[in-house]
């Protein structure tokens, strides 16, 4: 990739003709854009609109305060700049960018519901692996009277309100935030490239040395360099006062992945059988996989809009996290915009990573698939009920949809076909699942333990802690054979260079 800089030309088109002024606006400038803080386009917008009105920079604390300053004290003086003809085209454009203004619909009441005394029936993938407390929450979800349809994933474990792994069907009017989860559209992407798998043995050090300059984990991880920075210019991110704020956070974790079981990792696709959607000849292939979500950007707007429909939306205690919002009401408005937009985020998350190393591999991949596993869409029931169905952990399994399902970092991962299965909500599970939580694999487990999995499987690992241990997961074979009437599997994953979040990193999902 080019390397962007902000030079003296730029800020002499602005109008900063001023020779002690030169060095204090380029540190300034080249510090936000080698951090990753704002694209160039923005800098020299922000710098047009501090020259046009310093008093208001330097009397409010930002990132160009001191710069502020400095520039109302050169007025101060009888040295003020000036702003150019082009800096004012900038303000004029900015001041004409089309906002997105939601519809005015009307706050949501508070009202409060009962349970219906008997659920609904529901359909069950693989009941022998499910731990009962997702079991007690899915028939609680089914006990909401606005739920129309449900289905549990065989890899489903106990969540907050919904389970994950537990596709949920409301009427179309509601949304509920728990049922997509804290960590909106978290997904998969994955990448093939046309290379002999055998470089994971010859060139496996320069494939971890790209994992490790294009990955960045954490909870406040950056990436500085961003391939494309276009989403950013969209008008969703005007639509409301929360978004606005976490823009700029958004902005530099762009290309960034979470902790937890979010991953980055080189492997081996093995496809098994030719498929018009898979288009790709069978064969084994040196492909790239990663799973992450919307980062902090989709954490404060579950966590933000959970709230609210816990506020609005009173149930009996069991159910307090199965909250809805009104798609009818601006709250539920905003929630759809802001999960509809993270969901977006998420998938270009995910693209900064897979073009980056791609562009280090120089090569362009033969096939891309993703798809998202914590979600809402508008769907339709068999009996074309238009619904809102909610897939917590769960993968989208219509009979057109290609799908990732992960298991661990030793375990053989898949991609399906779905079959559209209408008793599963055309959907199928979005791993393995755990069958230890993170607390018990830490305190039963030991590196010995991991390591010795590790060396059976010919898996490198960089990062991860005790409680990402293959060990701490369900069998992933049995639970395929949980879900034959919900997939297809069209190829295999095998993991070989694996790289997670450090493992002294708080686990975010």
């Amino acid at each position: 990739m080019e390397t962007v800089i902000i030079t003296q030309e730029d800020l002499q088109q602005l109008g900063v003709h001023h020779e002690e002024a030169y060095p204090k606006f380029l540190r300034v400038a080249n510090g936000l854009l080698n951090n990753g803080v704002y694209p160039k386009s923005h800098i020299l917008l922000l710098f047009a609109q501090m020259i046009d009105s310093p008093k208001k920079f330097s009397f409010s604390k930002n990132k160009l305060t001191n710069l502020a300053l400095y520039t109302k004290h050169l007025k101060e003086i009888g040295q003020e700049l000036i702003l150019s003809e082009y800096g004012q085209s900038l303000l004029e454009a900015e001041k004409n960018k089309p906002k997105y203004e939601l519809p005015k619909t009307g706050r949501q009441s508070e009202n409060y519901f009962d349970l219906r005394e008997e659920a609904l029936s529901y359909r069950i993938y693989g009941g022998n692996y499910i731990e009962q407390g997702a079991l007690d929450q899915m028939q609680t979800a089914m006990k909401l009277p606005i739920s129309l349809a449900g289905a549990l994933m065989p890899d489903a474990h106990q969540g907050y309100g919904l389970p994950i792994g537990g596709v949920l069907a409301t009427t179309v009017n509601t949304v509920i935030p728990y049922a997509v989860g804290v960590d909106i559209a978290c997904r998969m992407c994955m990448s093939v490239f046309d290379l002999p798998v055998s470089m994971i043995q010859r060139e496996d050090k320069l494939l971890k040395k790209m994992l490790e300059n294009h990955s960045f984990f954490g909870m406040g991880s950056e990436s500085k360099q961003k391939y494309d920075d276009t989403l950013f210019d969209r008008s969703e991110w005007t639509a409301t006062k929360l978004i606005r704020d976490l823009k700029d956070k958004a902005y530099r974790q762009l290309g960034t992945s979470g902790t937890g079981n979010h991953f980055v990792e080189w492997g081996v696709l093995e496809v098994l059988e030719q498929d018009e959607l898979m288009d790709l000849p069978v064969g084994k292939y040196l492909t790239l996989l990663s799973h992450s979500g919307s980062r902090g950007f989709g954490g404060a707007i579950a966590n933000h809009y959970s709230k609210i429909a816990m506020e609005k939306t009173r149930l009996p205690k069991e159910a307090k996290h199965l909250a809805w919002l009104d798609m009818n009401s601006e709250e539920g408005q905003e929630y759809w915009l802001s999960m509809n937009l993270a969901g977006d985020y998420a998938s270009a998350n995910h693209h900064e990573i897979h073009h980056k190393i791609a562009a280090a591999l120089n090569q362009n991949p033969l096939k891309r698939i993703e798809n998202h596993h914590n979600f809402a869409w508008e769907e339709r029931l068999a009996d074309g009920t238009p619904v809102i169905v909610h897939r917590k952990g769960a993968t989208p399994a219509g009979s057109q949809d290609l799908g990732i399902i992960p298991a661990s970092m030793t375990q053989p991962g898949y991609v399906i076909r779905g079959k559209g299965t209408s008793a599963g909500l055309n959907s199928a599970s979005h791993g393995a699942g755990r069958k230890m939580s993170r607390t018990k694999a830490l305190g039963l487990l030991t590196k010995d333990d991991l390591h010795a999995e590790l060396k059976k499987a010919q898996v490198q690992l960089i990062g991860a802690d005790l409680d990402e241990a293959p060990q701490a997961y369900k069998d992933i074979r049995k639970v395929m054979d949980a879900q034959t009437d919900l997939v297809q599997v069209l190829a295999q994953f095998s993991p070989k260079i694996v790289r997670m979040a450090d493992g002294r990193e708080k686990a975010e999902d």
